[in-house]
């Protein structure tokens, strides 16, 4: 039996993660009352049921304190129940963003700022976010990333890793990416744009590998980097470069 409990911050995309975990086989459960937790449990573990893979779905409400969902949980945890708990989460920008395009309330501040019910639901799920087994940020993630994401960890059992690294390359005379949070200029490395055999091709192709690797500051700059510490886990990065604008001296 695998139970997965899929919790985290309105909008985010709590639903989506739901429906994608259901194509892919899983028996889910949305907004299931508090004291029902527990009975449905053992409804699930009864012989002879052909369930062995269960979402159950779980957010704030305002008519419910969330302090019973983890009454609960502890209580599956005394019962040496194993589940595991995805958070979704998204960062405060976005899911104002997503709701003003929705024209929705935010739950916990129907008559105020959507701001200030996100800052009250980000308060009341902090607890269960740091006993979370996957937490997926959501604020830059595709549709397609997310799914593949989830078949990563739910379907191939693949060994959960929340860094993400997404390498861009970009002119800056056309601005900085929004979502950038690494920047490292490579402006000073020969650019093989300007050798007309090398124009056409890629840095998947040998050929522009061997050329810039063959500039010494290549190299010094490529050893600098793999010396950077790692991050803590929990991390999502997007790592960024920038693309040469002009010849170099090594070229």
């Amino acid at each position: 039996m695998r139970f997965v409990i899929v919790t985290g911050m309105s909008g985010a995309g709590k639903l989506t993660a739901q429906k994608m975990l259901e194509d892919l086989g899983y028996y889910c459960v949305d907004n299931l009352p508090i004291p029902l937790i527990s009975k449905f449990v053992e409804l699930i573990l009864e012989p002879n049921r052909e369930i062995t893979k269960v979402v159950l779905g779980i957010d704030v409400r305002a008519d419910q304190s969330f302090d019973e969902v983890q009454s609960a949980l502890d209580d599956l945890k005394k019962k040496n129940f194993p589940y595991e708990i995805l958070f979704m989460d998204s960062s405060d920008e976005t899911l104002q963003k997503r709701y003003k395009e929705s024209r929705r309330m935010h739950p916990l501040s129907p008559d105020g700022r959507v701001i200030e019910g996100i800052q009250k639901e980000r308060a009341i799920l902090k607890k269960i976010k740091s006993e979370s087994d996957y937490v997926i940020d959501t604020s830059k993630l595709l549709t397609r990333e997310l799914k593949k994401e989830l078949e990563n960890i739910f379907v191939n059992n693949e060994s959960y890793n929340s860094l993400m690294v997404n390498i861009l390359s970009f002119g800056f005379k056309h601005g900085l990416p929004s979502d950038v949070d690494l920047v490292f200029d490579v402006r000073f490395l020969p650019n093989p744009y300007y050798i007309e055999d090398l124009k056409e091709k890629s840095g998947n192709d040998k050929e522009v590998r061997d050329y810039v690797m063959a500039c010494p500051e290549s190299k010094i700059f490529l050893d600098k980097l793999i010396e950077r510490r790692k991050k803590p886990a929990g991390y999502r990065n997007r790592l960024h470069r920038r693309t040469p604008q002009k010849r170099n001296a090594c070229e």
